[in-house]
C-alpha cells in the first residue's frame, strides 16, 4: 500500500495557533466542542470563526449522515476519491477508514490508495470513482455520461445528489486542510487529538 496515502491513522498539524479552553471564547469554544473532533487542531482552527465551522459541521452532518439515500460506505467513497486526488493525506485516512468499514471491501480501497483512481473496481465502484473523479478536477469534468453510468449501475437521482454533495464538500474541505497546515506520523504529542479521532470514528459506525 502506499506509504503517503493509508488507512493508519495520521495526525495533522496547525500552521497557526488553534483556539484552546484559555484563548477562545464562549462561542468558539461551543463550535470545537460541538465539532467531528473536539480536541482536533484542525476544528480548533478553524474556531477562530465559530459561526463558519458550525455551518461546516452541520453540513458535513446533513451530507455523510442524511437518511435515505446512498449508502454511507459510498459517500465516503466519494470522500476518499476527492481526498486522494487532491493529496490529502489525513482526510484519505479518514475517509479511506470509513468506506472498508462499511462496505467492507478493503481489497478494492487497498487498489484505489495504491494506484488511484484508475485501479480495477466492480462496475458500480467505478461508476462512483469516475463520477467523484471528474467532480474533484478543476476544472471540472462532470458530465452527462457520468449520470449515465452511475443510473446504469442502479443509482437513482437522489443517490447521485449524494455522490455530488459528498465529492463537492471534501474537494473544498481538502484544500482548506490543506492551506492551513500539515499531516504527520502520530506521535505522543498527538495522542489526545488521535484518541478522539478513534472517538469519533466510533460514533461514526453506530450512527452508521
Amino acid at each position: 500500500m502506499s506509504t503517503r496515502f493509508t488507512t493508519a491513522e495520521r495526525a495533522w498539524h496547525a500552521w497557526a495557533p488553534p483556539v484552546g479552553p484559555d484563548t477562545g471564547s464562549a462561542a468558539q469554544i461551543a463550535a470545537y466542542e460541538t465539532s467531528v473532533w473536539p480536541d482536533s487542531p484542525y476544528f480548533r482552527l478553524l474556531a477562530w470563526h465559530p459561526q463558519g465551522l458550525a455551518t461546516r459541521t452541520a453540513l458535513d452532518q446533513a451530507i455523510f449522515l442524511g437518511r435515505p439515500g446512498l449508502p454511507r460506505g459510498e459517500r465516503e467513497l466519494a470522500a476518499t476519491v476527492a481526498s486522494r486526488l487532491n493529496g490529502c493525506e489525513l482526510c484519505t485516512s479518514v475517509h479511506s477508514r470509513f468506506t472498508v468499514t462499511f462496505t467492507k471491501d478493503a481489497d478494492a480501497v487497498a487498489r484505489l490508495l495504491e494506484q488511484g483512481v484508475d485501479a480495477e473496481f466492480a462496475p458500480r465502484w467505478r461508476a462512483i470513482v469516475d463520477a467523484a473523479a471528474a467532480l474533484t478536477a478543476s476544472p471540472p469534468r462532470f458530465g452527462a455520461h457520468h449520470v449515465r453510468a452511475l443510473t446504469e449501475v442502479g443509482l437513482s437521482r437522489a443517490d447521485i445528489q449524494d455522490i455530488v454533495e459528498a465529492t463537492a464538500f471534501f474537494a473544498w474541505a481538502n484544500r482548506l486542510m490543506m492551506s492551513l497546515g500539515e499531516p504527520a506520523a502520530p506521535d505522543a504529542a498527538d495522542a489526545e487529538a488521535i484518541a478522539n479521532q478513534r472517538a469519533a470514528d466510533e460514533r461514526a459506525v453506530i450512527a452508521g
